[in-house]
């Protein structure tokens, strides 16, 4: 298990969540009956979708061994080795507007995008 610092120290985070994401997520762990001090969000990348990769959350009770640990906010990122390669460098935030609201996740490493906003390419 690694874990990387939210700031500061020797190195940088490969994730990125801003404040207002931090906020939604924490309180939906609260809902689930979760304890935040071991229970977090697990951010994951699976196969799905016309372009070919599509992103998934759920909240996990404590994360895997081989998981890479983010701190932001006070809420715990897990990721999997095998997701990592692909949202290295990502910043998860939760818009709300007309059209929609929840979790979104800005990723440099994306290529292209299908029409919907579904799925993506790197």
């Amino acid at each position: 298990m690694s874990t990387e610092p939210a700031s500061g120290g020797e190195t940088q985070p490969r994730i990125e969540v801003t404040e207002n994401a931090a906020d939604q997520a924490l309180s939906l762990l609260s809902e689930e009956g979760l304890d935040d001090d071991v229970a977090g969000l697990r951010l994951f990348v699976q196969q799905g979708g016309c372009a070919g990769l599509s992103y998934g959350m759920r909240f996990d009770d404590a994360p895997e061994e081989d998981d890479t640990i983010y701190t932001h906010h006070g809420l715990q990122i897990f990721v999997d080795p095998a997701s990592l390669k692909y949202i290295e460098g990502s910043v998860l935030d939760f818009e709300s507007g007309l059209q929609a609201e929840g979790f979104h996740v800005e990723n440099p490493n994306v290529v292209s995008e299908c029409g919907c906003g579904e799925s993506f390419r790197t």
